[in-house]
């Protein structure tokens, strides 16, 4: 096979992304014609069809889909060789991959983002919103972030941005028919909604007055994998919850749920920004963890 010619590399990737050859020859500045030459040139040369043609539209085969992903990989490498070499002026480009909580991404990230993106536009940004514990370094992740995480991952660093308590309530329908506990004992008895995924249980830590730190496992007949969806489930009268404020205070200021356990602490959770062990942090990396500095140093509740 003959060597990669990156300019119908090029004229492909820009054709699936406008979903025409007209709008992707448009945005490398060639013409339709030429677009079209381009990707028949390199699908001769790969020796398979990349794409479906009709009249009305453009779709990848199964063999482009494939080629498609693998050029996604080799464009952001080159992003990251650009960006390493923009390190020694300081300035923030090529794509920043992040993982962040959903809620939390959503409610405190996402402004954040919209303010990092008009300051550096040179930057593109792809973020994923799950609570799963993504793999960072396997995942191809820049950065994550995550609340009340243990790094025990030797190829990573972390830094604590900003921080929360948790609140323990419940909907007054579940307390009508189930009572309040009014001590860390009496949670015994009742249903808990934990945190649980496949890597992670979530654990309560309480501490009573004038006592001392208490780990919470508790009963647990529903175990979730998002922080919204216990919320929706509390909400809902199916259990106690142990949630962060920015979570729950529009829910306890209208009164579908109420705090528990008021002489109890629930201690400060750190929300952390975790990335891998580089000599040298990326400026598009180091940027953003400022600014969730700089933005986040009081509680985002």
């Amino acid at each position: 096979m003959k060597r990669a010619n990156l300019d119908e590399i090029s004229a492909f990737m820009s054709v699936v992304d406008a979903g025409s050859f007209v709008g992707g020859g448009r945005a490398i500045g060639l013409t339709r014609s030429a677009a079209g030459k381009a990707l028949a040139r390199l699908e001769s040369r790969l020796g398979v069809r990349l794409l479906n043609r009709t009249t009305r539209q453009l779709s990848l085969t199964d063999e482009g889909r494939v080629f498609h992903e693998h050029c996604l990989q080799v464009l952001a490498a080159v992003d990251e060789a650009e960006a390493s070499v923009g390190q020694r002026t300081g300035v923030p480009r090529g794509v920043l991959r992040l993982t962040v909580p959903g809620a939390f991404g959503r409610l405190h990230v996402l402004p954040l983002l919209q303010d990092y993106l008009r300051a550096w536009p040179e930057v593109q940004v792809e973020v994923s919103f799950s609570d799963r514990v993504a793999d960072i370094i396997e995942e191809g992740y820049d950065l994550a972030v995550r609340i009340n995480a243990s790094n025990t991952d030797s190829r990573l660093v972390s830094r604590v941005v900003a921080q929360h308590r948790a609140i323990v309530c419940a909907a007054p329908a579940y307390l009508d028919a189930r009572g309040e506990p009014d001590t860390l004992e009496a949670l015994a008895a009742h249903d808990c909604l934990f945190f649980s995924s496949r890597t992670r249980r979530q654990h309560w830590r309480l501490r009573p007055k004038d006592g001392d730190w208490v780990t919470v496992e508790g009963r647990s007949r529903f175990r979730l994998d998002s922080g919204e969806a216990i919320r929706d489930a509390a909400v809902a009268g199916l259990g106690i919850a142990y949630l962060p404020g920015f979570l729950v205070d529009e829910d306890l200021a209208r009164g579908r749920l109420k705090a528990l356990l008021p002489s109890c602490e629930t201690g400060v959770v750190g929300i952390m920004a975790i990335y891998p062990s580089k000599r040298h942090l990326p400026a598009k990396v180091r940027r953003l963890i400022d600014l969730m500095v700089e933005r986040w140093s009081a509680t985002p509740r």
